[in-house]
């Protein structure tokens, strides 16, 4: 049988019995190019190509030590429900090591542009080296308890592989959306003639807050409220927003740049974050529904 003909029969799972050890290397083969995820058990020195050549190869305690060298899972006990732990648990890593990257590349993406865009038409730096830095590090607070976040049913239903062409993608539209509202913040500080240090403490208030914020709208590809967070990431989330809103009042504001802001920035800051959150929000339903992860 040809490769091709090989291809399209293994894409109609169909059923191959009394094969050589060549041929199940082959069908394995087969079958990655037809977009499955590969799994084979053996337990024998002939299983080892195809052990070798699936995505995860599966053996047993008692199997041939070259079996067991190639397998990259070794059952201890005759219990398949192990497999389906680790299947969940692997699956489970992966979708939030993804909501990260969705995460950091976007709104590195979105900052960039920001920083280079707003250092254009500004008689001054929008932020400081130090204030940077502070971003940063309270921006990856709640980006470090995603891996204990609950996950989609979909992301566990079937197995998924890295796609750079959507992060790609991912990470052009919300990073530019990040960008729209924090030009957006830029305008309403400079319309309401702020001093340079406000216009600073303003604009790190908005960026953290809403870099904080918008990582409940990433992690899921439904609605923002069908699947419930994990419980570390709330409270980080929280703790982060209430001491991002706190610093400017702290005896540490003026050694860091900051100064107090008004009742009016501090409600035109809240008004910047809410549309951000629920554009992200309506921008993801679209972007899902034309590209498929």
């Amino acid at each position: 049988m040809s490769e091709t003909a090989l291809i399209n029969q293994v894409a109609q799972v169909n059923l191959f019995a009394e094969i050589e050890p060549n041929q199940k290397e082959r069908i394995i083969v087969a079958l990655k190019k037809a977009g499955f995820v590969v799994g084979y058990m053996g337990d024998g020195i002939n299983d080892v190509s195809a052990l070798h050549a699936a995505d995860v190869g599966i053996s047993v305690d008692s199997a041939a030590d070259v079996a067991k060298q190639t397998a990259q899972i070794v059952l201890l006990e005759k219990n398949l429900r192990v497999l389906l732990a680790g299947i969940r648990e692997g699956r489970t890593t992966f979708a939030n090591t993804l909501k990260y990257v969705f995460m950091a590349t976007s709104a590195n993406f979105g900052n960039m542009f920001s920083m280079a865009g707003a250092s254009l038409f500004l008689p001054f730096l929008p932020l400081l080296p130090k204030q940077i830095l502070l971003t940063n590090l309270l921006t990856d607070f709640p980006e470090m308890t995603i891996a204990s976040d609950n996950v989609d049913p979909e992301m566990l239903g079937k197995p998924h592989r890295w796609d750079i062409s959507f992060i790609r993608k991912f990470m052009i539209t919300f990073g530019i959306i990040s960008s729209v509202f924090d030009y957006l913040t830029f305008g309403v500080l400079l319309w309401l003639q702020v001093p340079v240090e406000q216009f600073r403490t303003g604009w790190f208030c908005e960026s953290v807050i809403s870099a904080a914020l918008i990582v409940f709208v990433v992690r899921s590809q439904n609605s923002l409220f069908s699947n419930r967070p994990g419980r570390y990431l709330m409270l980080t989330t929280a703790t982060i927003v209430a001491l991002t809103s706190a610093l400017p009042y702290t005896p540490l504001a003026p050694f860091i740049g900051f100064q107090p802001l008004p009742t009016a920035i501090i409600g035109w800051l809240s008004l910047i974050v809410l549309l951000y959150i629920l554009t992200a929000e309506l921008a993801k339903r679209i972007f899902y529904r034309h590209v498929n992860l």
